[in-house]
């Protein structure tokens, strides 16, 4: 086992991930410069053009642009993408549904954990695979709504509703949660997702792996009903064919 691939990668990324409440800008760091060393195995990053899709305040951006490719951000909720209080180098406001980039502009599109955030999760993908070049990769993830993290702030309550999740939420803080089912947080499943890329002809399959884990637990991919409970995180890695 390796500190890049391995158990001891998975309990350093368990360890940041204590702190995306208290220090955000801590685990997302670290976050973005785990996601880079999982692209970089798959294909040089120097010079090459990366489109970070929905990466809010910048930290993929960063980490991509600390490997010397030319990466860009594309991001459509303004508050997000002024979190750090600038925006940051190489900022779009832009929606990932309507790229304002040409066909095969990219030789690496990226999104972290946003395609649980939108209602259109194939509308969203195919303008991924559009703006890849062929050859290039597009690296997927998402959090799957079964996982203990599926509800985010409202977990792991949303395994008894939503309904009763948001109602909880609100109850002990005092305020509504960030996130409302169905409004800008959905359930987004494993195997359906993992179906509706395979179906494709213009993308194969690099890898799937549950994100954080070691490597050698993607086997928990293999079982139905396992995965969605298990995985926490799908990670998907596609090459452009077509």
């Amino acid at each position: 086992m390796t500190s890049t691939s391995g158990l001891a990668r998975s309990v350093r990324l368990f360890r940041a991930f204590r702190k995306e409440q208290s220090d955000p800008g801590f685990f997302y760091s670290q976050l973005a410069q785990d996601s880079v060393n999982q692209v970089a195995r798959h294909c040089e990053l120097s010079q090459r053009i990366v489109l970070d899709i929905g990466g809010g305040a910048g930290e993929f951006t960063a980490a991509f642009r600390s490997r010397d490719a030319l990466c860009y951000l594309f991001e459509p909720d303004r508050a997000e993408m002024l979190g750090r209080g600038t925006p940051p180098a190489g900022a779009v406001l832009a929606d990932g549904y309507w790229l304002p980039v040409s066909d095969g502009a990219a030789d690496v599109c990226f999104s972290s954990n946003v395609l649980e955030h939108v209602p259109d999760p194939e509308g969203f993908i195919g303008e991924m695979i559009r703006v890849t070049k062929p050859g290039g990769l597009i690296y997927l993830s998402f959090t799957n709504w079964y996982s203990p993290w599926g509800g985010h702030e409202m977990s792991p309550w949303h395994y008894l509703g939503a309904g009763f999740a948001e109602r909880r939420y609100a109850s002990r803080q005092g305020r509504r949660p960030k996130h409302h089912v169905d409004g800008n947080l959905f359930r987004v499943h494993i195997g359906p997702t993992l179906a509706m890329i395979r179906a494709r002809t213009d993308v194969c399959v690099v890898e799937a792996l549950p994100r954080y884990y070691p490597r050698w637990c993607r086997p928990l991919l293999l079982v139905p009903v396992l995965r969605e409970v298990t995985a926490w995180n799908l990670l998907v890695i596609m090459r452009r064919i077509a």
